[in-house]
C-alpha cells in the first residue's frame, strides 16, 4: 500500500508537469502530448519505487522523492571544453540541466548519419515518423516511477539515426551536464541503427553540487548492425542518478557496452539487452568504484528469445569506505533458444570492512540444448599477491593501489578511446589518493 507521504512527495513532479506543459506541447504532435500525458497519469500510479518492491529491495530512494527539485527551461552557461574527448571534438551533441547546448554542439563529422535534437528531429516530417514507431517503444514507462516521470518530461534529447551501411568513423559524444543548484533533468536517447551500419558512441554524465538525472536510451539494432557503447557516469557526488538503457539486437548484429559508475550518492543503472533475431553478439560489461558514502546499484537482464545467441557480461565492483553495491544480473535463455552462448561474472573488491556489496546472479533457462555459466565473488586483496609486492621493495600503499588498480583495468582496458582512458585512470588514482609512481 502506497503511503499518504509518497503520494505527496509524487505530486510534486505532477504539479511541476502541470506548470510546463504548455510549454512541453508547444509545437509538438498529437502523439507526443499524448504520451507525455499518459506517462504522467502512469506516474501518479506507480509514484517512487519502495525497498518493499523485490527490484529495489536493497536501494532506498526516499532521498529522492522528498527533494524539491526544479526542471530547467533554459540553458545555463557552464564549462564545457573540459569534458569534450578530443576523438570527438567534430561529433559531439552537448545538453547542461536536460537543455540542448547548440553552441557547444558539434556534428560535422557523422559520415551521412543524422543525429538531431529531439525538439528539430520532429519538425522534421521523415524523422519524426521514424521518432513515432520507436520512442518509448522499447523502454516501457510502465515499468516503474522514473521512466514514467522520464518519459512525462521528453523534450530535448537525442535522436541519432545511422543509416544502412553508414561506418562512422568518429565516436559519437553525448554529454549531459548538470549545473546542481538542485535541479532535474530527463535526458532521453533514441539510436536506431539500420542494416550493416557500425558506430561508436559515449554517453557521459558529469555535474557539480545536488540534482537528480532520471535518463532513458532505447537502441534499435537492425542486422548486422554493429554498436560501441561506452557509458560514463562520473556525477556529483553529492547528485542522484537513475538511468535506463535497452538495446534490442536484429539477426548478426552486434552491441558492446561498457558501462562505468564512479559518481553520484545514490546511482541505479537498469541495462537490458533483447535478442530479437537468431545469431546476434553481445558484450556487457561494467566497473563500479564507490568510496565512503556512496551506493551504486546495477540490476541488467540479457534476454535470450531467439536461437544461437552469444552473450558474455563481466562487472566489477571496488567499494571503499562506508559505501554499499549492488548487482542483480538475469538472464533469461526462452524455449526456443536453442544454441546459446551466455556467460556472467560478477567480481567485487572490499578496501574497507565498513563497504558491503548484495550481489545475485541468476539463470532462468527453459531449453536444453545452451552452454550458460554465472558466478560472483567477493574479497579483498590477496595477502600473497600483496607479499609479492612487498618483497620486491614497494610501499605498502603503492602495492595495494597497484593490486587494487589492475582489478579495475581490464574492464577499463575494454575502452578503444584513449582519452576516456586516460580520463578514467586519472579518476581510479584519484579515488585511491595515489599515483603509480614508485
Amino acid at each position: 500500500m502506497v503511503s499518504q507521504q509518497v503520494i505527496k512527495e509524487s505530486n510534486y513532479f505532477v504539479n511541476t508537469f502541470r506548470g510546463l506543459q504548455e510549454q512541453l506541447n508547444r509545437d509538438c504532435p498529437n502523439w507526443l502530448r499524448l504520451l507525455r500525458e499518459n506517462a504522467i497519469d502512469r506516474f501518479e500510479q506507480l509514484v517512487f519505487p519502495s525497498s518493499q518492491q523485490e527490484e529495489w529491495k536493497y536501494t532506498n530512494v526516499a532521498p529522492i522523492a522528498k527533494e524539491k527539485f526544479e526542471v530547467a527551461n533554459q540553458i545555463t552557461e557552464n564549462d564545457v571544453e573540459s569534458f569534450v574527448y578530443d576523438e570527438a571534438k567534430q561529433s559531439q551533441l552537448v545538453f547542461v540541466d536536460g537543455v540542448f547546448d547548440s553552441v557547444n554542439s558539434n556534428i560535422e563529422d557523422l559520415s551521412g548519419a543524422i543525429a538531431l535534437n529531439l525538439t528539430e528531429a520532429l519538425k522534421d516530417e521523415g524523422q519524426s515518423e521514424i521518432l513515432k514507431e520507436h520512442l518509448a517503444r522499447h523502454v516501457d514507462y510502465n515499468e516503474n516511477g522514473f521512466t514514467a516521470l522520464n518519459t512525462a518530461f521528453i523534450s530535448d534529447g537525442v535522436f541519432l539515426h545511422i543509416p544502412k551501411n553508414t561506418k562512422i568513423e568518429s565516436p559519437i559524444h553525448f554529454l549531459f551536464i548538470s549545473t546542481g543548484e538542485n535541479k532535474a533533468s530527463f535526458p532521453r536517447v533514441l539510436l536506431i541503427a539500420e542494416r550493416g551500419s557500425e558506430a561508436t558512441v559515449i554517453e557521459n554524465y558529469v555535474g557539480n553540487d545536488k540534482y537528480l538525472t532520471n535518463t532513458v536510451v532505447e537502441i534499435v539494432l537492425a542486422d548486422d548492425a554493429k554498436l560501441n557503447h561506452y557509458r560514463v557516469q562520473r556525477e556529483s557526488k553529492s547528485a542522484f542518478h537513475i538511468g535506463t538503457t535497452k538495446a534490442g539486437l536484429g539477426r548478426g548484429s552486434v552491441y558492446n557496452s561498457t558501462n562505468i559508475n564512479l559518481g553520484a550518492a545514490l546511482s541505479r543503472h537498469d541495462v537490458k539487452v533483447q535478442f530479437n533475431q537468431t545469431g546476434g553478439e553481445a558484450w556487457v560489461d561494467g566497473l563500479y568504484f564507490v568510496g565512503d558514502g556512496q551506493h551504486t546499484d546495477t540490476h541488467s537482464v540479457i534476454d535470450h528469445t531467439e536461437p544461437h545467441c552469444v552473450s558474455h557480461q563481466l562487472y566489477k565492483g571496488i567499494l571503499d569506505g562506508k559505501s554499499r553495491a549492488v548487482f542483480n544480473g538475469k538472464v533469461f535463455v526462452r524455449e526456443n533458444a536453442n544454441g546459446t552462448d551466455a556467460q556472467q561474472t560478477n567480481r567485487n573488491l572490499l578496501l574497507s570492512n565498513d563497504a558491503r556489496v548484495d550481489t545475485k546472479p541468476q539463470l532462468e533457462i527453459f531449453n536444453d540444448d545452451v552452454k550458460c555459466s554465472h558466478g560472483a565473488t567477493v574479497g579483498q586483496l590477496e595477502d600473497e599477491e600483496l607479499f609479492y609486492l612487498l618483497s620486491r621493495g614497494l610501499h605498502t600503499n603503492l602495492a595495494r593501489n597497484l593490486l587494487t588498480y589492475g582489478f579495475a583495468e581490464e574492464v577499463v582496458d575494454k575502452i578503444k578511446i584513449e582519452s576516456i582512458k586516460q580520463q578514467l585512470d586519472e579518476a581510479v588514482l584519484s579515488s585511491l589518493h595515489a599515483t603509480l609512481e614508485v
